[in-house]
């Protein structure tokens, strides 16, 4: 089951797991109420798995890869590492399924706080168009993952403030209407 907690504002290794102290957890009713949806499928089977064949008509995610993160899978992999933790959000949803490995999706809450969702084997998080996120690997370095896309793939992050565009205030719209 994915855990997500509050983050410490410590600047140090951004892999590390950043908990406060003491810890405050966060449920997965708090993710769906910032329009995090999460599940968990079976990874090993995930080229013939009927339920992730199923999620995909539903959810008409009609594109797909996989990507490896790690220093001798990944062209540019320092680079890349730092462009995936810079605060960004997407015109789309970000969909991101865990093959192998584990790594960390850092949202914004409605009150600008950073919660960390620990991501591993088997554990799919669709992220909102509009949300404030980043990325990054755990202390283990590697992550195997699905992407989704509904059509042709957009690789495009706005880097924050991003603030004007009609995802985001979409966004924001959702999160007024959820906290209602």
């Amino acid at each position: 089951m994915v855990e997500a907690w509050y983050m410490d504002e410590s600047q140090e290794d951004q892999r590390a797991p950043h908990r406060l102290r003491p810890n405050r957890a966060v449920s997965l009713e708090q993710l769906r109420r910032l329009g995090v949806a999460y599940r968990k499928l079976d990874a090993d089977n995930y080229e013939t798995d009927p339920c992730l064949k199923e999620i995909r008509r539903a959810e008409n995610y009609s594109w797909m890869d996989i990507v490896t993160i790690h220093k001798d899978k990944l062209p540019n992999y320092e680079e890349k590492i730092k462009t995936f933790y810079e605060e960004h959000l997407h015109l789309d949803d970000e969909i991101r399924y865990i093959l192998d490995g584990s790594g960390y999706f850092d949202v914004r809450d409605k009150d600008d706080k950073w919660i960390r969702i620990s991501m591993e084997k088997g554990d799919m998080i669709t992220l909102p168009a509009g949300i404030y996120h980043r990325f990054t690997l755990d202390e283990n370095n590697y992550v195997k993952a699905m992407r989704l896309f509904v059509g042709e793939p957009v690789w495009t992050a706005y880097n924050r403030p991003a603030d004007d565009f009609p995802a985001r205030k979409q966004y924001m719209k959702f999160l007024a209407e959820e906290a209602q």
